[in-house]
């Protein structure tokens, strides 16, 4: 691990050597500025404002401007600074990190023994911390300016990350929108219903698609060969309602249906109940009405599972039996009689 910063970890009356690595690496493209008409790479040059002279880093100081003036300070008149920060990290209180504001977190960084005997002081206070849940606060100097820090045990390490200063936080007012905005409870329901459908995220199965279409399209032009192209399409379209947007996101994401990209624009209306229609007296269906009816009543009995002829002696059965009932009462009235 490349050390960026050495001192000391004081726990107490408790000192323990550490040096400070970075947590993180960068897999971020960098790309050179070039002259396009030859290829020949752009260079910047320091020159002084006064003189125009061309400048090399053993020229080059640092002041503090003024208002009136610019004052040099000198690496040596920083390090004699009377900060006790310098070359420690004194930890003065400790806090749940739930309570610290996530705006608030700045960059990590292990912090690792320095020496052998640093290895026991060191495993003592990342049990401390692991044990209690706490993260240890405290403040340090680093690269020309001091920092507020939260160490806190993580596996075996113990890892410090950097947090801004509080004053250094903008108000998030100017980001809220404005004006008032009514959410329905069935808007609300769909989206808790999109959550759900989506499930938990796996960040270890997240990667940088945007480095890897660069090294493919660099490699495509070296090899002299024609750049890939993407197949999908971008999420062009109209816009839809925000009901039918989150309706067609939990289609997609159960796997019911792909979403209508290209839906039109139209107002959310509140949902009212349709007049029935006005009831009339009921007419017997007559001539080729009636026929009609009933081979609609034959496909349904054999979309039922009989056949069409079945359904029909059926049907012819049951208004036989219905005609014969009548006459048997009235003969046995006529008898009674």
């Amino acid at each position: 691990m490349r050390s960026v910063w050495s001192g000391n970890l004081a726990f107490g009356l408790v000192s323990i050597p550490v040096k400070l690595g970075s947590a993180v690496s960068s897999h971020k493209i960098g790309f050179r500025q070039i002259h396009r008409t030859d290829q020949g790479r752009v260079r910047y040059q320091k020159t002084c404002e006064l003189d125009e002279q061309v400048l090399s880093a053993s020229d080059i100081g640092r002041a503090y401007e003024t208002p009136d003036q610019l004052v040099e300070v000198t690496d040596d008149d920083l390090k004699a600074l009377p900060l006790p920060t310098a070359k420690t990290i004194e930890v003065s209180g400790f806090l749940d990190m739930e309570s610290v504001d996530s705006m608030q977190v700045d960059t990590p960084y292990f912090l690792a023994p320095s020496s052998p005997a640093a290895n026991k002081p060191y495993v003592l206070m990342r049990d401390a911390l692991a044990r209690s849940g706490k993260a240890a606060v405290g403040k340090f100097a680093m690269r020309n300016s001091e920092h507020l820090a939260l160490i806190r045990a993580q596996d075996d390490v113990l890892l410090l990350q950097t947090l801004r200063w509080p004053d250094e936080l903008n108000s998030p007012a100017e980001a809220a929108p404005r004006g008032k905005v009514s959410i329905s409870d069935s808007e609300l329901r769909l989206a808790d219903t999109l959550i759900e459908a989506l499930g938990e995220a796996d960040l270890a199965e997240y990667h940088d698609e945007y480095a890897q279409a660069v090294e493919a399209l660099v490699s495509a032009k070296l090899e002299g060969a024609e750049p890939p192209v993407t197949g999908e399409e971008g999420r062009g379209g109209k816009v839809v309602d925000l009901m039918s947007a989150l309706q067609a996101s939990v289609d997609q994401a159960r796997g019911d249906e792909e979403p209508q990209r290209d839906a039109t624009v139209h107002q959310l209306k509140s949902p009212g109940r349709k007049k029935a229609p006005a009831k009339g007296p009921a007419r017997k269906p007559t001539g080729k009405k009636a026929a009609g009816a009933g081979s609609a009543a034959a496909e349904r009995d054999e979309g039922a599972g009989g056949s069409g002829a079945e359904a029909s002696k059926k049907t012819a059965a049951k208004k036989t039996t219905a005609k014969k009932a009548p006459a048997k009462k009235t003969a046995s009235r006529r008898r009674t009689g």
